[in-house]
């Protein structure tokens, strides 16, 4: 893996291949979220939708603890209810701009992933968690809700019933939990990490088609809030994106010459 890309301050910014890894870099705070790791977040995904030479996106934390904590509860110490409304304002907007990637984000979840921490994971399109790892949304048993996306991701991935069981009884799940529950794609393998689970499952995604992968994104993230006859027309739209392209041209060509693709995301 290559050094440090960007001037980032709490968090790396690393490439391996095709693959760009955003490591949290605050283990003294449980990677959790203050207003700068906020605003990098936000900064590193606007880069990297914009960066052709990046295919997948793997995001984790520093450490074994945590992958996020959630809130920098100390740095809210003294905060007006004003400040605080800034606040869920800059946790959508940095959240968004994962949400938006037009690359496939996987996070690797170590060690705890809560409240806000668990947001951002949501905010991702796949989750890996190694076998120790822990999800939850605790907000309600400290008298506030999940307000960075939680109440909205969180039933598009599972459904209202089981979304209110988690967020109203403010429940925490284990990794094989989680999973049985669709929390997380994939639990590590014992002994593995979730980084190096994360890298494996990416593998295909980096040396998949760009644009087959943004265009299926874009019809499934946009078809969640329209009904079926705009739901297809979507992805029509979305399709039309693949049937131009050079990579579709190429799948043919490789296939009729018994080869492995080589797609250029053009």
């Amino acid at each position: 893996m290559a050094g440090a890309t960007a001037p980032y301050t709490t968090l790396s910014l690393e490439h391996d291949g095709p693959v760009a890894v955003v490591t949290l870099q605050r283990p003294e705070r449980m990677n959790a979220l203050s207003k700068v790791l906020l605003h990098e977040i936000g900064a590193v995904f606007t880069a990297l939708a914009a960066d052709s030479t990046v295919r997948a996106v793997v995001l984790t934390g520093s450490g074994e603890k945590a992958f996020c904590a959630g809130a920098d509860l100390k740095e809210r110490q003294g905060m007006s209810e004003d400040d605080v409304r800034g606040l869920l304002g800059l946790y959508r907007e940095s959240f968004g701009a994962v949400d938006r990637c037009p690359k496939p984000v996987v996070a690797a979840i170590q060690g705890v992933a809560l409240g806000g921490g668990f947001e951002l994971a949501l905010a991702c399109d796949l989750r890996v968690a190694s076998e120790g790892a822990v999800v939850g949304l605790p907000e309600t048993s400290l008298a506030i809700i999940p307000g960075a996306g939680g109440t909205q991701r969180l039933p598009r991935l599972v459904g209202v019933g089981r979304a209110k069981e988690m967020i109203l009884l403010a429940r925490r799940y284990p990794a094989r939990e989680a999973l049985a529950l669709g929390l997380v794609t994939e639990v590590a393998a014992a002994g593995e990490s979730a980084l190096a689970a994360a890298k494996r499952l990416v593998a295909p995604l980096a040396a998949g088609a760009p644009i087959a992968l943004a265009a299926a994104m874009e019809a499934l993230d946009g078809g969640a809030d329209l009904d079926l006859a705009e739901g297809l027309l979507l992805e029509s739209r979305c399709y039309e994106k693949t049937l131009v392209s050079g990579d579709r041209r190429e799948a043919l060509a490789a296939f009729s010459e018994g080869r492995k693709p080589v797609y250029r995301g053009e």
